[in-house]
C-alpha cells in the first residue's frame, strides 16, 4: 500500500508521532471531550498504518498509539494509591503505565489485522476504504475483548467520545463498541479527505450520516413514555473525603452527615439512595443498626445503601475472632421503614488489586495489598439482578412497586452487562465511591453511566461520597447533578424508562456481528482490488 506524501518529519520518526497522538486522543473522553483532536488522530493512524511495510511496524504503530492514550486516560489511577501506605505512593505511576502496557496489545492487534487484511489493495479509493473498514471491525472486537479477558478492564472505549453529539444515540442500536467503529470510519473519511480523495471521503461521511441518522430514527421510536405515577427518589452526596471513610473515629460524624442530607420524611414517598460502602455495620447481624436507619425513614421510604456482607467461620457467637472473617461482598442493601431488609445486591465485577488480590501469595510477599483497606479480600456475586422494591404509602398518596438494577461502582463500564434482560428493571442504581478517583476519573466514570442509560433507555441513578452523583434520563442527558466535593442531597422524580432497544433486548451481539461484517466486506474489497 502507498499514499500520498506525508511531512518529512511525520514519516521518519512515525513511532514517537504515533505515541504522541495518542496521547492527545486521550483529550476526547471527558473531562476535556476534545472529540475532533481524536478523529485527526485517527486520520494519522490510519495514514501512518497505510504506509507501514511490514506487520511487525503496524504492530507497533498501533501499539504506540494505545499506550499513549491509555497512559494519559487513565492518569487518575495512580491518585488512588496515594490512599494505601502499604505501598510507596510513587507506584501509582509505575502501575498506569504498566497497565497502559498491557492494554495497548488490544489496538495493536487491530492496526495488524487491518494491516493485513488490506495490503496490496492499491494506492487509491478500495486500499484506503479496505484498511479504513477493517480497522472499524478489528477496534470494535478489540475492544470487546480487553472487556472481557482476564476479568476485563472496559475503561474509556473509544465509542464515549461521541457522547452529547448526536452520535451516541448509535449505542441503543450498535452499542458502545459499535460506536467505536462509527468513529474510526469517521476517522477514515478525514484521512481521505486530506490525502486528495474528496469524493470517496464525501461518500464515506454520507454514509456514516444515514446510519447516525437510522440511529436518531429508532432513538425517537424508542422514546420514553409518560409514567405511570411521578417517584420521588432523594440522592444524597455526604462528600466523606477517602480518608476518613474507613476512619473508625469518624464513623459517627459520617453517619450524622448522611443523616442530615437525607432529610426528614415528606408526605410522598420517597427512595432514598446512598452510596457505595456508605455504613460500616453489618446489616444482617446488627438489628439495632437496622433500626437507626429505618428511625430516618417515613412510612412510604425505601433506603438503598452501600454496606459490605461479611462471612465468617463462626455465626452463634456475637463476638468474632480476629481470624474468623472469611471474605466479603461488596454489597447494596435494600431497607424498609419497619427495618426489614427487603433485598440485597453482591457486586460481581470486582476491581483486581482494589477489591481483590490476584496471586495473592505471591504479590503480597513482595509487599504489595489491595488499595480497599483490610486484608481479606471481597467476593464475587452472581452478576445482574433486578431487585423488586416494595409499594410506599405516606400522607395519603402511594407508591406502586418498582424494579431497580443495580451496578456498584466499577460494574458500570461494562456494555452489555449491567440489566438481568429476563427481568427488565425500570432504573438503575448505580452507587459509587469516585473519591480515589482523582481529577479526570469521576467524569469519565459518569459518561460510561450516561453510556448505560443510552443504550438500555433506562434511567441511571448515581450516588458517591464525593461526586459526581447525578439523575440521568433514558436519554444519557443528564437532570441533575451535585459537583465534585459538595455535601448536598437531590430531590427529584425519577425519570422513565423507554421500551426496551435492539441492543437491550440482543446486547453485543449487534456490534460484534457488525464489527465482522466491516472486516469481512473489507477484506473482500481488498482482495477486489487486487
Amino acid at each position: 500500500m502507498t499514499s500520498a506524501r506525508l511531512p518529512a518529519w511525520v514519516e521518519g520518526r512515525p513511532f514517537p508521532i504515533m505515541l504522541v497522538a495518542g496521547a492527545l486522543s486521550a483529550t476526547g473522553f471527558a473531562p476535556l471531550g476534545l472529540w475532533p483532536v481524536t478523529l485527526l488522530s485517527l486520520a494519522l493512524l490510519l495514514a501512518l498504518l497505510d504506509r507501514a511495510r511490514t506487520g511487525r511496524k503496524a504492530f507497533a504503530l498501533g501499539y504506540a498509539y494505545g499506550l499513549g492514550q491509555f497512559v494519559v486516560g487513565l492518569n487518575w489511577i495512580a491518585y488512588s494509591f496515594t490512599f494505601q501506605d502499604a505501598m510507596p505512593h510513587w507506584f501509582g505511576y509505575l502501575g498506569v503505565v504498566l497497565l497502559s502496557v498491557y492494554l495497548a496489545v488490544y489496538p495493536a492487534a487491530a492496526t495488524l489485522l487491518a494491516w493485513r487484511c488490506a495490503r496490496g489493495a492499491g494506492p487509491r479509493g478500495g486500499g484506503a476504504m479496505a484498511l479504513t473498514l477493517v480497522l472499524a471491525g478489528g477496534w470494535a472486537l478489540t475492544e470487546y475483548l480487553r472487556a472481557t479477558l482476564f476479568t476485563g478492564f472496559a475503561w474509556n472505549p473509544l465509542g464515549v467520545i461521541w457522547l452529547g453529539t448526536g452520535v451516541d444515540h448509535m449505542a441503543r442500536l450498535i452499542g458502545t463498541y459499535g460506536l467505536a467503529t462509527v468513529a474510526i470510519m469517521a476517522g477514515g473519511a478525514l484521512w481521505m479527505f486530506l490525502r486528495g480523495q474528496r469524493k470517496l471521503a464525501l461518500l464515506f461521511a454520507l454514509k456514516l450520516l444515514a446510519v447516525v441518522a437510522l440511529g436518531w430514527l429508532h432513538s425517537h421510536w424508542t422514546r420514553p413514555g409518560p409514567a405511570a405515577q411521578p417517584v420521588m427518589v432523594q440522592v444524597v452526596q455526604p462528600n466523606i473525603p477517602q480518608d476518613e471513610k474507613y476512619d473508625p473515629l469518624a464513623e459517627s460524624r459520617n453517619f450524622l452527615k448522611l443523616a442530615k442530607l437525607s432529610g426528614a420524611p415528606s408526605p410522598t414517598p420517597r427512595l432514598l439512595f446512598w452510596p457505595e460502602a456508605a455504613i460500616s455495620a453489618l446489616l444482617d447481624m446488627e438489628p439495632d443498626w437496622r433500626a437507626r436507619l429505618a428511625a430516618l425513614l417515613g412510612p412510604g421510604d425505601v433506603l438503598m445503601t452501600g454496606g459490605d456482607k461479611f462471612y465468617f467461620r463462626k455465626t452463634t457467637s456475637a463476638f468474632y475472632a480476629q481470624g474468623d472473617l472469611m471474605g466479603a461482598n461488596n454489597s447494596l442493601w435494600v431497607l424498609t421503614p419497619e427495618g426489614r431488609i427487603a433485598g440485597r445486591y453482591d457486586k460481581a465485577h470486582l476491581v483486581p488489586y482494589g477489591e481483590y488480590l490476584p496471586m495473592r501469595p505471591l504479590l503480597s510477599a513482595i509487599g504489595l495489598s489491595r488499595l480497599v483497606p483490610g486484608d481479606v479480600d471481597f467476593w464475587p456475586g452472581p452478576g445482574p439482578r433486578t431487585l423488586a422494591l416494595p409499594a410506599g404509602a405516606s400522607g395519603g398518596r402511594t407508591r406502586l412497586p418498582l424494579k431497580m438494577g443495580v451496578q456498584i461502582c466499577y460494574e458500570i463500564i461494562f456494555s452489555g452487562q449491567v440489566v438481568e434482560r429476563a427481568n427488565r428493571p425500570d432504573f438503575l442504581f448505580n452507587p459509587s465511591n469516585d473519591a480515589w478517583f482523582g481529577r479526570w476519573g469521576p467524569p469519565q466514570h459518569l459518561a460510561q453511566a450516561r453510556l448505560r442509560a443510552v443504550e438500555e433507555a433506562m434511567p441511571v441513578i448515581r450516588s458517591t461520597p464525593t461526586g459526581i452523583s447525578a439523575i440521568i434520563d433514558a436519554s444519557g442527558r443528564v437532570t441533575a447533578a451535585m459537583g465534585p466535593h459538595q455535601a448536598s442531597a437531590l430531590q427529584t422524580v425519577l425519570p422513565p424508562a423507554a421500551p426496551a432497544t435492539l441492543f437491550a433486548r440482543f446486547g453485543n451481539m449487534l456490534p460484534m456481528i457488525l464489527a465482522l461484517a466491516l472486516i469481512v466486506s473489507g477484506v473482500a474489497l481488498a482482495r477486489v482490488r487486487r
